[in-house]
């Protein structure tokens, strides 16, 4: 199915919003399987850039009401995944715990403990889902991977993106604004 005929231009899976979802997902997905080639300063400064960009595309793929489950499929393996953990827990060393505000309960939001690493390689697992489950040649698979990344942005990717942001800012600028801070503490 040649997604550029005019013919397809009006299905929502082929849309301009898809594909760049889509290609933002393989880049965040490329990257993290080579994250064990770059420092961790190279690293950080990815993430930085692209996650709120996964963010924004994935808040903006359409809604896909009429998806059919039977073409649903899951193609990241434990091992792929401990593979991501170990590389970027590797690099990001003491730096990987980090806590967070989790706000699933109304009443109250408590401190919970986390993992960038994993973070990072929960959302690899949605995305390198969604980008194989896309490149299958059924227009089925491809509703499907649409509709699945929307519906875990909403229940999970989106969360961990925006928490695991404000750690990657911080890991980013924190000698930069303490450093700022005592220069105005010393004035």
């Amino acid at each position: 199915m040649n997604p550029q005929t005019s013919d397809n231009l009006q299905e929502p899976v082929f849309s301009k919003t898809v594909i760049e979802m889509l290609t933002v997902a393989n880049e965040y997905c490329l990257f993290l399987e080579k994250a064990n080639e770059y420092p961790k300063e190279s690293i950080l400064s990815f993430l930085q850039k692209i996650c709120p960009l996964i963010y924004l595309k994935a808040s903006l793929l359409p809604d896909i009401p009429d998806a059919n489950d039977d073409a649903a499929g899951h193609f990241v393996t434990e091992e792929e995944w401990e593979s991501i953990v170990s590389s970027l827990h590797a690099k990001f060393g003491e730096d990987d715990l980090y806590l967070y505000l989790d706000h699933h309960e109304k009443s109250n939001a408590d401190a919970v403990k986390a993992s960038l690493s994993e973070t990072f390689a929960d959302i690899y697992q949605d995305l390198k889902d969604f980008v194989l489950l896309y490149q299958k040649p059924q227009k089925s698979s491809m509703e499907y991977a649409v509709y699945d990344c929307k519906r875990l942005f909403k229940m999970r990717y989106g969360y961990l993106l925006a928490n695991a942001q404000q750690i990657v800012h911080y890991l980013i600028y924190n000698e930069f604004v303490s450093g700022e801070l005592k220069d105005l503490w010393e004035e």
